[in-house]
């Protein structure tokens, strides 16, 4: 079944511009400014006033139209990227042998050594606009920063899916590196 119109209002709150430009979207807030490209999604934008845009389907079926909700959920992410930007914890889970994480290449990838002994070096790349530091206040803790919050997620899943066990079993070998909160950074 098509439905003739689908609409969906996105507010935007005081001090962030939107500005949409044949699908490509470039919000801009006190903490930075983050680009994404929609070209690939038939949608139509509508700027009602300065506080909202209106995300319109034409003759769309269920799934074209469920996809609306998405991108109204990417650019508020976004906004709220560059609003209050993101924050996510991850802990060094460990038994018998001390995981040991250094930062290294001015913050461009993070190094794991010795997990579960091995003498193998793991390197995970940081994505752009990621600011990867070894917590002070918490031992055995990783803290990344950042406006994206699919960058700063993706660099976590790289570096939990990178201390993935294999070849044991997983119920008994726990160790990894895992996401233990996540959350905006709150900006005074």
């Amino acid at each position: 079944m098509k439905y003739i119109q689908s609409d969906e209002i996105l507010e935007i709150p005081e001090g962030v511009t939107v500005s949409i430009k044949a699908r490509f979207v470039v919000v801009t807030g006190p903490r930075g400014t983050l680009t994404k490209n929609l070209r690939h999604i038939n949608l139509a934008f509508t700027k009602i006033s300065d506080a909202a845009i209106k995300l319109t389907v034409h003759h769309g079926d269920r799934k074209h139209v469920a996809a609306l909700r998405t991108i109204k959920t990417l650019i508020k992410n976004m906004i709220t990227g560059v609003t209050k930007g993101y924050q996510y914890k991850m802990r060094y889970v460990y038994a018998h042998f001390p995981i040991n994480v250094n930062v290294v290449g001015d913050g461009k990838e993070v190094e794991i050594r010795n997990f579960l002994g091995e003498k193998r070096v793991r390197s995970v790349a940081v994505h752009e606009g990621v600011t990867v530091a070894i917590s002070s206040a918490q031992k055995d803790e990783l803290v990344l920063t950042g406006n994206s919050l699919e960058n700063v997620s993706q660099c976590a899943a790289d570096i939990q899916q990178i201390c993935r066990v294999r070849n044991k079993d997983i119920r008994k070998f726990l160790d990894g590196i895992y996401v233990s909160e996540r959350g905006t950074l709150e900006t005074e």
